[in-house]
């Protein structure tokens, strides 16, 4: 098992001021972390993954789709900016030496319409991600689709339908991820979800319900260890907590008001949570 630290915490960015970190986050007991994926360069990842060596620390990465680059768009030029828009961070990764680039990138984040999907709305989705899967093999990059909950994106909210998203892509490339935060508003049965959907679970974010610490809200993290457990999971555990360091972040994730001391008390009192609960499950 791996466990691991999603940087949005402290920022959308990898850059000098945040090297320091990299080395509390190895002292603290971590494996690796993930790197958000947004607005780089060559230049900035390149910089970024040396000091990532430096620390002795492996790395993951996450990314979102914009309306510009809408894998579901009915617009095909749209759709074409999104394989482009994968495929720029596909080759990050490479760059950088990600294991996995997760994300909700399925669809655009927060692009609410006010109804469900559509059928033709799932065929895009699944041309883009086959493209991007495509390059991702070559990259040797694996994917991870991560549906959100309903507030945030309407395509994609369950694991069973990310299950069928991944059958019906039908790459070796690409899986999907379980978070506990939108597991927790989603998924009818804890356990349920993640056994019965775990062909293609290839990352999971540990995340409380109030995007907090981990442990200290009420997420079933018995159910949900064990369960992973059970399917003889050995991936990535990687902690995603928000708070107001980023304000246009905290925008996005609905974070109004302080969820603990510090982000450095985040990471390690949750990685003492994870650790000790995995343990006992």
């Amino acid at each position: 098992m791996k466990f691991g630290m999603n940087l949005l915490l402290w920022t959308a960015g990898v850059r000098a001021a945040h090297y320091r970190l990299l080395g509390e986050l190895k002292e603290i007991g971590f494996d690796g972390v993930e790197l958000p994926f947004f607005d780089e360069t060559e230049e900035t990842v390149k910089a970024a993954a040396r000091e990532l060596d430096n620390a002795g620390l492996r790395r993951t990465a996450v990314c979102i789709c914009t309306p510009e680059a809408n894998p579901i768009d009915p617009d095909p030029a749209v759709r074409r900016s999104a394989v482009d828009h994968l495929k720029r961070r596909i080759d990050w990764s490479e760059t950088a030496g990600v294991e996995v680039l997760c994300g909700p990138f399925h669809s655009a984040l927060g692009a609410l319409k006010g109804r469900g999907r559509t059928p033709d709305e799932w065929g895009w989705c699944v041309e883009v991600l086959r493209e991007a899967a495509e390059h991702a093999a070559s990259a040797s990059v694996r994917l991870s689709v991560e549906p959100l909950n309903r507030f945030e994106v309407y395509f994609l909210n369950t694991m069973a339908d990310a299950a069928r998203l991944v059958r019906e892509v039908g790459h070796p490339a690409l899986g999907y991820l379980y978070d506990t935060f939108h597991a927790n508003i989603e998924e009818k049965d804890i356990h349920e979800s993640v056994v019965v959907n775990a062909a293609g679970l290839n990352h999971v974010h540990i995340s409380e319900n109030d995007r907090g610490t981990p442990g200290s809200g009420h997420v079933r993290w018995g159910e949900t260890l064990s369960a992973l457990k059970s399917t003889g999971y050995d991936g990535w555990l990687t902690i995603e907590a928000f708070g107001r360091a980023l304000p246009e972040l905290a925008a996005a994730t609905c974070i109004w008001r302080d969820l603990f001391a510090s982000e450095i008390d985040v990471a390690r009192e949750g990685l003492d949570f994870l650790q000790g609960r995995w343990t006992m499950s």
